[in-house]
């Protein structure tokens, strides 16, 4: 009788240390301005980038040099201003409060006390601060007047690096074969490697064989709608002999 593995869930544990942050080329230039902090014009920057890219691992990092608390933009019009003002800071998803007035006058009030206290100030979201559909003239022109980095796409260096640190917060060793498969065949995004690490994740849990290619095979096709080459279909039938 086949009797399935049972495997227990294992938590995943983020990594948000700066020497878990791989630079490439298509990160370099924020890496660089988050680290010369202390040069900041006007002690304030924008760090924008699509969902997945780094923004809040970058956060951390620069809370960890600076001493900065991070807190979210949503939900700043019921914090104690002044009480975040005295200190560096960093204010994640400043774009999403866009059109809640009473928050972007929060943010307002926030930027002016921290540069008037000398201390510095970093704020993240998505988009190009230009694009941020804020409400509030004055707070709008503050963000735009600061200096930013873009987290752009990954190029093939960050991807496998990025696949190779979601894997291991989640404490998985993937076959030798399965990063090289991934990164010629998956969609080119932060987000489509996350999800893709969850599904395998999940998906491998009552799999003796693990995370192997095959695997990596069905749930990339699934997550696609794509077909199977030739070779694939041949890598599928040696699927529990690795």
């Amino acid at each position: 009788m086949l009797i399935e593995q049972l495997q227990i869930p294992l938590p995943v544990l983020t990594a948000l240390g700066r020497e878990d942050f791989f630079v490439s080329e298509s990160n370099a230039l924020a890496v660089a301005l988050v680290e010369s902090w202390e040069n900041w014009a006007g002690h304030k920057m924008v760090l924008n980038g699509k969902a997945g890219s780094g923004k809040t691992h970058l956060a951390h990092v620069w809370a960890k040099m600076s001493g900065a608390r991070i807190v979210a933009a949503q939900g700043l019009e019921y914090a104690d201003i002044p009480s975040l003002a005295d200190q560096n800071i960093c204010v994640e998803n400043v774009d999403q409060i866009a059109g809640n007035l009473r928050a972007e006058e929060a943010m307002f009030h926030l930027h002016n006390l921290v540069l008037a206290q000398g201390h510095f100030l970093m704020l993240t979201g998505c988009a190009a601060p230009k694009l941020w559909p804020l409400q509030l003239p004055d707070l709008h022109s503050r963000i735009q007047g600061a200096q930013s980095a873009t987290l752009s796409g990954p190029d093939d260096m960050l991807l496998s690096a990025l696949l190779v640190k979601l894997f291991s917060d989640r404490q998985i060793v993937p076959a030798s074969d399965v990063i090289p498969y991934l990164l010629r065949q998956m969609p080119r995004s932060y987000e489509a490697a996350r999800t893709l690490v969850d599904r395998l994740d999940r998906a491998s849990l009552t799999r003796p064989s693990g995370v192997n290619r095959p695997l990596a095979i069905q749930i990339l096709s699934e997550m696609t709608g794509a077909d199977e080459t030739p070779e694939d279909t041949v890598e599928n039938a040696t699927d529990g002999q690795d």
